[in-house]
């Protein structure tokens, strides 16, 4: 399914409407409270960004970070003191992550309210060490195009680690089955409308394996890690209780982390550019 016509405003007016992680904690948004609890409960259900990010290497580094949100990684990245600039399409996200930065009292993250389609337009172009983005080019209507752009703020020295939906994942088949009572011939009309919390995401794009080696053409691609399965129970989760499925809860945890390496939602993937790539600054 092509979400290349879809207007960016669309996609704009869906996440200003309800910042990523918004709910994470019930306590006053722009509070440290709030945003400790926020941080907390990203991390403990998604632990594998930590490993995947690994900010403490990337201490003294220039991070270009795409789709920032509401600056839970922003806030890590500055915290281990590399120099951040940070972009989001979405100007309500940005307003929360800036009240971020000043709770903590950090001075190395500049923010852009940015279509990562046209970076360019708006984000000065220079070599950054890493550009990072977890989950947020799946949702742009041309991802093409945002490879484009980044390639522009890269090197051969430069990582790129970015994080896109598995088309072939445990999610997946959770909402065939749930939603769509195993009618496969709406499957990317279902993955569209339920892949976020929030229902009804304009652009959902999902990817295998050869699909992203075909958008990561003029790159070599060091990794590619299928992470996370959402084991825990829902109506429990929205009231802050981690109480975990039944079946997921009697699974050996070797099992559990073999099907999350097997048909886990998150594909992490970390690349440079290739060799002989020309980059034309």
């Amino acid at each position: 399914m092509s979400f290349k016509n879809v207007d960016i405003k669309r996609v704009r007016d869906y996440w200003d409407s309800r910042p990523c992680n918004l709910r994470h904690s019930v306590k006053e948004i722009g509070t440290r409270e709030y945003f400790d609890e926020i941080e907390f409960r990203k991390y403990y259900v998604e632990p594998h960004i930590l490993y995947f990010t690994k900010f403490q290497d990337w201490r003294d580094k220039k991070v270009l970070e795409i789709g920032c949100g509401i600056g839970t990684d922003s806030i890590n990245f500055a915290r281990v003191g590399s120099d951040v600039t940070a972009i989001d399409l979405s100007e309500e996200s940005l307003k929360i992550a800036r009240k971020r930065v000043e709770v903590y009292g950090y001075n190395n993250v500049k923010f852009y309210n940015a279509n990562c389609e046209e970076l360019s337009k708006t984000v000065p172009v220079k070599k950054y060490d890493l550009v990072y983005s977890f989950g947020a080019l799946h949702h742009t209507p041309n991802p093409e195009r945002a490879i484009e752009e980044i390639k522009k703020y890269m090197d051969q020295n430069s990582i790129l680690k970015i994080m896109l939906y598995n088309k072939y994942s445990w999610k997946s088949l959770w909402v065939l089955v749930k939603y769509g009572r195993f009618k496969f011939w709406k499957f990317s009309e279902l993955m569209a409308k339920y892949s976020e919390a929030q229902t009804g995401c304009p652009v959902t794009y999902l990817y295998t394996k050869n699909s992203i080696r075909k958008l990561l053409k003029d790159f070599d691609i060091l990794s590619i890690k299928k992470e996370h399965i959402f084991s825990y129970k829902i109506e429990d989760y929205k009231e802050y209780r981690y109480k975990k499925v039944w079946y997921f809860r009697i699974m050996p945890i070797f099992l559990f982390k073999f099907l999350e390496r097997l048909i886990g939602w998150h594909l992490c993937i970390e690349a440079m550019l290739k060799p002989n790539y020309s980059n034309k600054l």
